[in-house]
């Protein structure tokens, strides 16, 4: 019986651990419950118990379109107070056409990050010159859905 408990509880603390990390919709099938009959239980039943868990399809999101990562793209740099308007196009060059200086960059890199909630390696970060750049890389990212 106490062999019962123990695995009992080992399969609650698996079924919470596995909450934890489920971000994706899917069926898991779990197996909570598994009774072999013993030579003690000879008439007893086998039991067996599966329980499928249900993830929420809201939890997925799509990859975004092209279109909708330049159209955020050019909305945050937009909003930097230093660039002007009527100079930014996809090809404007942070520095020669908009006039920014490197610290400049580096805030709309980090500005990019905020938008689209990831982080950008220094070494990254050093060849997104354009805002072209910056939707090529953010459309090549695998994991980026937000």
């Amino acid at each position: 019986m106490s062999g019962l408990v123990k695995n009992i509880r080992s399969l609650a603390r698996s079924a919470s651990y596995l909450r934890c990390f489920s971000t994706k919709s899917r069926i898991v099938p779990l197996k909570k419950l598994t009774i072999a009959a013993q030579p003690s239980f000879t008439n007893g039943p086998i039991l067996a118990a599966t329980q499928f868990r249900y993830y929420s399809p809201e939890v997925i999101k799509s990859k975004p379109t092209e279109a909708e990562i330049k159209d955020r793209v050019l909305k945050v740099v937009a909003s930097y107070d230093k660039i002007t308007a009527d100079k930014l196009t996809l090809e404007s060059h942070f520095i020669n056409d908009l006039g920014l200086d490197s610290l400049d960059h580096v805030e709309v890199i980090m500005a990019i990050e905020d938008e689209f909630g990831f982080e950008i390696p220094d070494t990254d970060a050093e060849r997104l010159l354009r805002p072209a750049d910056i939707v090529r890389y953010v459309a090549d990212k695998e994991d980026i859905y937000d």
